[in-house]
C-alpha cells in the first residue's frame, strides 16, 4: 500500500485511447510513485513511472490478483468494441472479464476501484435538459456496447454491498476523442473505406442532419484528469464527465466547410445497416440507434466533488480529432498505432 514514497496504481487497458492519457496524468502526479500498466500486448512506449505487465482479463489462465497486490488503486479501462458481429466475444471480455477483475481487486485487498462506465450505460433520455447520475442505467438493450455497460452497473451494485471495504468509483464519460486516437477510432467505427481527404475542410460536400443526433464529446486527457483526481479524493459512486457545448450537424458542418442536409433517420439507419451487414463499416446500426437516444449529461458532481473541469470544449476536441483523422495519427501502442506520425 501507499507509503511516504507515494501511491502505486494499476491501470488495466493501459494502451488504449483513455489508458494512454491516464498513464500520462498519473506520471505527472507527485503523489503517485509507480504505475503498473496491464495490457494484452506490451508496447514499445515507455512513459514515466510505468512498468508493464501482460495479461488479458478474458483469459482465465491469466492471473489478475498478483499484479494487483500492494496496489492503492486499480483503474479498469479495458474494453472490446469489435467484433460488433460477434457479441459473444465482446461479452466474454467486457462482462465476464470485468467480473474477474472486480473479484481480483477484492482478493488482492485493493482499497480503490475506478471503473470506466459510459454515457452508453444510461437509458434513453431527454436532450432538452441535462440528467445527473441518478438517471436509470438500463442502456439501449439492442446495442451490445450499451447492454454490456448497463449489465456491469448492476454487477457493481451488488459488488459494493458485498465488498464495502472497496471504494468504488464509476466514471461515465461522454464520447472520448484525442488526436492520437484517430487511427484507432477510424478502424473501430468508420472502417477502411472513408477517404481521409473527405475530412479536410471544404472537401466534404454535406453533413447529414438527423433528428435526435446531439452528442457530447470530451477530450481523453480531460477524462484522464478525472480518473487521477478520483484516486486521491474520498469519493464514491458515479460521475458524469462531459464538455460543452453539445455537438450537432450544424457545428460539424461549420468545421468542415460543408452544408447541412436534413436526412430522415430511417434512411440514414437503413444505409448504415446495409453497409454493416456487408461488413463495409464496423459500427452497428444498433449503436446508431442508441446514440440517437442518449441523454445529455450534467457534470456538476464531478465539478463540485472532484474539483474537475475540462480544459477543452467539445468543439475544440473534435477539431483536434479531425486533424488526427486527416493524418491517420496514432501512438506506439497496439490499439492506437497509425500510419501517420505520432503527435505528442
Amino acid at each position: 500500500m501507499s507509503n511516504d514514497r507515494g501511491k502505486r496504481v494499476v491501470v488495466v487497458g493501459a494502451t488504449g485511447n483513455t489508458g494512454t492519457s491516464v498513464l500520462r496524468a498519473l506520471g505527472e502526479d507527485p503523489d503517485v510513485a509507480s504505475v503498473v500498466g496491464v495490457a494484452r500486448r506490451i508496447p514499445a512506449w515507455s512513459p514515466p513511472k510505468v512498468t508493464w505487465i501482460r495479461a488479458d482479463i478474458a483469459e482465465e489462465a491469466d492471473d489478475l490478483v498478483r499484479p494487483f497486490e500492494g496496489a492503492d488503486a486499480v483503474i479498469h479501462l479495458a474494453w472490446l468494441i469489435q467484433p460488433s458481429h460477434d457479441p459473444v466475444t465482446t461479452w466474454r471480455t467486457n462482462v465476464l472479464g470485468s467480473i474477474r477483475l472486480f473479484e481480483a481487486v477484492a482478493a488482492a485487498e485493493v482499497p480503490v476501484l475506478v471503473y470506466a462506465s459510459s454515457v452508453g450505460a444510461y437509458a434513453p433520455g431527454p436532450q432538452d435538459r441535462r440528467v445527473d447520475e441518478s438517471w436509470p442505467t438500463h442502456g439501449w438493450p439492442e446495442a451490445a456496447y450499451c447492454r454490456e455497460k448497463a449489465y456491469l452497473e448492476r454487477v457493481l451494485d451488488a459488488y459494493e454491498g458485498e465488498h464495502p471495504q472497496v471504494r468504488v468509483v464509476r466514471m461515465r464519460p461522454a464520447f472520448l476523442f484525442k488526436e492520437q486516437s484517430a487511427a484507432e477510432q477510424r478502424r473501430l467505427f468508420l472502417g477502411p473505406f472513408l477517404p481521409r481527404r473527405l475530412v479536410r475542410p471544404a472537401l466534404l460536400p454535406m453533413v447529414p442532419d438527423i433528428r435526435g443526433l446531439l452528442l457530447q464529446a470530451l477530450h481523453t486527457d480531460d477524462a484522464a484528469e478525472a480518473y487521477r483526481l478520483a484516486i486521491g479524493r474520498d469519493v464514491r459512486g458515479a460521475f458524469n464527465l462531459a464538455a460543452e457545448p453539445p455537438l450537432d450537424a450544424r457545428v460539424l458542418a461549420e468545421m468542415l466547410g460543408a452544408r447541412v442536409v436534413r436526412t430522415p433517420r430511417i434512411a440514414a439507419r437503413s444505409a448504415l445497416a446495409a453497409a454493416w451487414h456487408l461488413r463495409l463499416v464496423p459500427a452497428s446500426p444498433q449503436l446508431f440507434d442508441a446514440a440517437l437516444r442518449l441523454p445529455l449529461m450534467d457534470a456538476g458532481r464531478a465539478r463540485d466533488e472532484l474539483g474537475w473541469q475540462p480544459r477543452r470544449t467539445s468543439a475544440e476536441t473534435i477539431e483536434e480529432f479531425l486533424h488526427g483523422l486527416r493524418h491517420d495519427t496514432g501512438m506506439e501502442t497496439a490499439p492506437l498505432v497509425g500510419h501517420g506520425a505520432p503527435s505528442g
